[in-house]
């Protein structure tokens, strides 16, 4: 076990004491500082180990394990193309509120479908946790990157990019805790994004074809379009922007400023309806989510799409962005911090409320007029999202059973 940069001793010398307690074949290392956040401690981990160990195996210190993973998934590494044995991040707090219920069932979705379609083109998301690698690709490959903020996910591609195999199972053998907060929603989020940037910039020419490499077009498709909505929604951030100022111009200037053309306006509305019917459908017959669980992910999604946005913008003009650890068991926050914690998308969608307000005041027979204010009401969701899940957040009172509860089926 590896605790890096811990400041307080209280934190980490009981686990220490634990695997003393536990014997020689439980191992604690606590080394402050040491660079290169969870790659770094990953990697000093890795040289830690025994030179008998064949696979290397990874989870987060909050999870709880089931005995049976390395029995049921490790002997998969007898095919000698396999290189990552992965299983799903899953959670087990989820029935501790509302706010955990919604975000396990945003989370919900790509692993129980996302991650399947993925594993059926060899081109898996590799996760840091309940993740099995084969020691000797991971050292041909110089082990977990430090650059990169989502270290598991770009190694996953490098192991890819060599023609090598993945493995993954939708059974849960293990289980940890989601964020507390909105907040820390949005910081692990941000991060997931980030480093989805962060990946693209470096493998480009391998992911578009230009560089060699043994990645199958299946792979270069589901790595680019499964970041293609993040993508869309740094350009929404844009777009959302844009509205605003020319909805402006339309209330302060109108007979310089008509309403855009009925097609600029109809198109990111079929595309959002699209996205809700196609979520509505995944939801509801591949996940077997009641509606309320649906409703749920939906709207937590959405509430991260500005999150999302700012660190794609991030991501392609930056690239020091550093890593942030997402908190678990963190106090709860109070109504003023939610508020806080939502401030940036409470002030867009104040803006596209009034924006359509003032709108509404002038000729709504015009249909170009009246699609624009549907487009920006609409442009407002994700905004609202925000809003409502921060103060759901900041109610650790309400029941998971508000949402209800959703597990990963047994095979």
């Amino acid at each position: 076990m590896i605790d890096n940069n811990t400041k307080d001793p209280d934190v980490w010398q009981p686990v220490q004491a634990h695997c003393q307690k536990l014997g020689e074949r439980f191992r604690f290392f606590h080394e402050d500082p040491l660079a290169g956040y969870k790659s770094g401690a990953l990697n000093y981990a890795l040289a830690q180990t025994s030179p008998l160990a064949e696979v290397v195996a990874c989870i987060d210190s909050d999870y709880t394990v089931e005995p049976a993973w390395l029995r049921d998934l490790a002997p998969q590494f007898a095919d000698p193309s396999i290189a990552i044995v992965q299983a799903p991040q899953d959670y087990r707090d989820d029935s501790d509120n509302a706010f955990k219920a919604m975000c396990y069932a945003e989370y919900r979705g790509f692993f129980h479908i996302g991650m399947i379609t993925r594993n059926e083109r060899n081109a898996i998301i590799q996760h840091g946790t309940m993740t099995m690698v084969r020691r000797s690709v991971l050292e041909e490959m110089n082990g977990w990157s430090a650059w990169c903020i989502t270290e598991d996910a770009e190694l996953g591609l490098r192991v890819f990019a060599q023609g090598l195999q993945a493995s993954y199972t939708a059974h849960s053998y293990g289980r940890g805790l989601m964020p507390d907060t909105f907040s820390d929603f949005k910081k692990q989020r941000y991060r997931w994004a980030y480093g989805a940037v962060q990946i693209l910039r470096r493998h480009a020419g391998k992911l578009l074809g230009f560089s060699a490499s043994q990645l199958t077009p299946g792979q270069r498709y589901h790595f680019i379009a499964g970041w293609l909505p993040w993508i869309a929604d740094g350009a929404n951030l844009l777009f959302t922007a844009a509205a605003i100022c020319w909805s402006l111009g339309m209330i302060l200037a109108p007979v310089d400023f008509d309403p855009p053309p009925l097609v600029i306006s109809l198109l990111p509305l079929s595309l959002f309806i699209f996205k809700s019917a196609k979520l509505i459908y995944l939801y509801r017959y591949r996940v077997r989510a009641s509606s309320r669980q649906t409703i749920a992910a939906g709207m937590a999604g959405l509430a991260l799409g500005h999150t999302i946005s700012k660190a794609i913008m991030d991501g392609f003009f930056t690239t020091d962005k550093p890593f942030f650890r997402t908190p678990k068991r963190a106090h709860s926050q109070a109504w003023l911090k939610a508020i806080s914690d939502s401030r940036e998308e409470a002030l867009l969608m104040l803006a596209l409320w009034l924006a359509a307000a003032a709108l509404m005041q002038q000729n709504v027979d015009s249909p170009d007029l009246l699609v624009w204010i549907v487009l920006l009401l609409v442009q407002s969701l994700p905004y609202l999202s925000a809003v409502i899940v921060a103060l759901v957040s900041a109610m650790p009172q309400l029941p998971a059973g508000l949402i209800g509860r959703l597990k990963l089926p047994k095979p």
